[in-house]
């Protein structure tokens, strides 16, 4: 009973704007030192996208949290079928783990978010999970564990409330989306257009505080290079120098970037040869790419394949690839219209979110889940962090867990009660 007077009061004061829901915002605040826990358990279970072991590890954790929690939890394993094989994909790919809640309304909202990170085994040694200043460190504290904290902590305010007015609630925690997610991009795809709304959990940059409404699409151009190995001392001339005409090739593709049309074409990997006295027979490089209009993955691609018909040395010869990884997440009106509504919601905590539609940047799970054009897709509802994907210490900031978790479970109980 007493479940059912506090959600009675939430539900009359949703429309409140200019001060707190309470008391929702009480309860979130009460939330915080379990958020803290659940990501040093997080933190402290490596999970990197090629660490099989540490995925099995982690995705039976999450799935307990989320049976403890109510929900019917599955697990699905990519298979060759669904996947989609990219360069770089793995042998073996971690499970996903599905959970679905079943309320009294009738709106579908999916909650996204993943477990793997961009580290190698070990990191967790050199950099250990702690507290300091205010901020959590860790490997892949920010980007996503922060976001699986999140959706935890969120779906555990909406128990306390006895909240169930959505139609079905599903939570999807995939395990490669540091790879371009190719065994659950279909999965995430087919999900995300049974849905109204998708709330995908990725972190906010900390200078930011945003959510998105567009991120960018993912692309990667390589170059092989096959020339003629011959001894570098007593007859160079003799071979064709591999590395030599890949550094043509880079040097004649580096202006490829466009930022009228926001496209970027960044070499970022390259090698060559095997001994030091042999003229190298072979060499590759490989660039990234990010476009925010799937039209322009066809634009870059001709332009790329098109300056490296011009050779250096004539007899070499060149293997040009091109990848597409990951589409853009495009701004639609009603992904707009639910990011407003984000604002308004954090406007009540005292806090001012920002909208991105730069589609600048990273590119997310988010364009699979929008990829049908059915549900509203918004991005950045994880913690703001700082460090991921790079050398820096990886952080996220700790006074934000209670209005971030505020501004979700708000916005679920928004959009499940919406009558359009």
């Amino acid at each position: 009973m007493k479940r059912l007077v506090i959600a009675a009061a939430v539900c009359l004061v949703l429309n409140a704007q200019a001060a707190p829901n309470e008391p929702l915002w009480s309860m979130v605040h009460d939330e915080e030192p379990a958020v803290v826990e659940t990501l040093r358990q997080l933190v402290n279970i490596e999970s990197g996208s090629r660490d099989k072991e540490g995925l099995d590890h982690l995705a039976p954790v999450i799935a307990g949290r989320l049976e403890a929690l109510g929900a019917k939890v599955e697990f699905y394993q990519p298979n060759a079928a669904d996947t989609y094989r990219l360069f770089d994909t793995p042998e073996e790919i971690g499970r996903v783990v599905i959970a679905r809640f079943a309320g009294s309304g009738t709106r579908r909202i999916m909650l996204l978010a993943h477990m793997d990170t961009v580290y190698t085994h070990g990191t967790l040694q050199k950099r250990p999970f702690r507290i300091e200043g205010g901020r959590a460190f860790g490997p892949g504290v920010a980007d996503d564990k922060s976001g699986v904290a999140v959706v935890l902590h969120s779906l555990a305010v909406l128990k306390s409330l006895g909240f169930r007015g959505y139609g079905t609630l599903t939570v999807v925690i995939n395990a490669d989306e540091e790879m371009s997610s190719p065994g659950s991009r279909q999965l995430i795809q087919r999900i995300g257009a049974e849905h109204e709304f998708v709330f995908s959990c990725e972190p906010t940059p900390v200078k930011s505080d945003d959510v998105a409404v567009a991120t960018s699409g993912i692309g990667l151009a390589t170059l092989t290079i096959h020339g003629k190995s011959a001894h570098a001392g007593v007859a160079p001339e003799l071979g064709r120098n591999a590395i030599v005409e890949l550094a043509h090739q880079i040097l004649q593709t580096s202006d490829l970037s466009d930022p009228e049309r926001r496209i970027k074409f960044n070499w970022t990997l390259a090698s060559g040869g095997t001994t030091r006295n042999v003229i190298p027979d072979i060499a590759t490089a490989s660039a990234d790419v990010r476009v925010s209009a799937i039209p322009d993955f066809d634009i870059i691609e001709k332009r790329f394949r098109d300056r490296v018909q011009t050779q250096r040395i004539a007899d070499a010869r060149i293997e040009a690839g091109f990848e597409r990884r990951r589409a853009p997440l495009q701004a639609t009106p009603a992904s707009r219209a639910l990011a407003q509504k984000a604002q308004t919601i954090y406007a009540e905590a005292g806090r001012t979110l920002a909208i991105d539609d730069s589609g600048n940047g990273g590119g997310t799970d988010a364009a699979f889940a929008a990829a049908s054009g059915k549900p509203a897709v918004v991005e950045n509802f994880g913690l703001p962090g700082f460090g991921y994907h790079s050398s820096e210490e990886e952080f996220v900031q700790l006074d934000a867990i209670a209005p971030r978790l505020y501004l979700m479970t708000r916005l679920i109980m928004e959009t499940a009660q919406a009558t359009r």
